[in-house]
């Protein structure tokens, strides 16, 4: 009975102490905030719940200009993604200050148990 016992706290101890290790990562924060009217800027910033790999990356697209309605997407080329000091931040450094417009940004990033999450936000730079 004792031996019962010791095996299902011991299972249970086991169960909860990798648990953490298989979270995946979730986007907490991002500068700029989804669905923002923001000023320009040259970088980006996305904090996630989880460290992440540097296999982790963004894809930027201007989808809207000021004065041309319905235009298609026009990705915007040199970015340079890094991951930040913490490990939880995926940081874009872009080649010039964006240009008035709505922006679609499409990340993915790996975390360290090697799970690969993908997602998007918008926002608007005036």
């Amino acid at each position: 009975m004792k031996t019962k016992t010791l095996f299902a706290a011991f299972a249970a101890l086991s169960i909860g102490v990798s648990a953490p290790a298989l979270a995946h990562p979730k986007l907490v924060s991002s500068s700029p905030a989804a669905s923002a009217t923001v000023a320009a800027t040259n970088r980006l910033t996305l904090t996630f719940s989880e460290r992440l790999m540097q296999l982790s990356g963004i894809d930027l697209a201007m989808t809207g200009m000021p004065g041309m309605a319905n235009h298609a997407p026009m990705k915007i080329g040199g970015v340079r993604t890094t991951v930040g000091r913490d490990g939880k931040t995926l940081i874009a450094a872009l080649p010039r200050r964006l240009a008035a417009g709505t922006y679609k940004l499409d990340w993915h990033v790996v975390s360290v148990d090697t799970h690969r999450i993908a997602g998007s936000l918008t926002f608007t730079v005036r």
